[in-house]
């Protein structure tokens, strides 16, 4: 073989083992905590999902969810505008470098719309989050009336 084909092909797998470690780094850099999909009445064609990520790298933004039980699912924020408490959608979270992200029941949080079937207590569903870099992480959560703050409360009797 001629030196610069060589060269050519050398080239390319370097550049191909470059942008593999970067779309991977991002998303290892990513992962998931803790959290849970609240359980709602059969009736109810709504739910929410709450989680903490952390993050072990560079700032980067949550911006989409995608799901196979619901219809859509939303980034929401909870403001408070003239004393009335309103749900917002917004385009991203941001997790700041080195830092983590908590999606909660106060505040910001995954709304699950259109459920397709009724959630069951206790059983897991998967959503694959997308980031702004292209990347995505799927994650597992599981479907519970508490709340994570009830679920990790530590009462302690002296």
């Amino acid at each position: 073989m001629e030196f610069n084909t060589l060269k050519q092909i050398f080239k390319q797998v370097f550049n191909l083992l470059v942008l593999m470690s970067i779309s991977f780094s991002s998303l290892a850099s990513v992962m998931l905590v803790d959290g849970h999909i609240r359980a709602m009445p059969p009736s109810v064609p709504n739910s929410a999902a709450y989680f903490t990520l952390m993050n072990h790298g560079p700032s980067i933004k949550l911006v989409g969810i995608e799901t196979t039980f619901t219809d859509e699912a939303q980034l929401h924020t909870v403001l408070e505008e003239d004393g009335m408490v309103k749900m917002r959608q917004v385009s991203s979270f941001e997790i700041p470098k080195h830092g983590t992200l908590t999606l909660n029941e106060s505040g910001e949080h995954v709304m699950l719309m259109g459920l397709k079937q009724p959630l069951v207590s206790g059983e897991t569903l998967e959503l694959v989050l997308t980031f702004d870099d292209g990347s995505k992480l799927p994650i597992s959560l599981v479907v519970s009336k508490q709340g994570m703050a009830k679920m990790h409360s530590h009462e302690h009797h002296h």
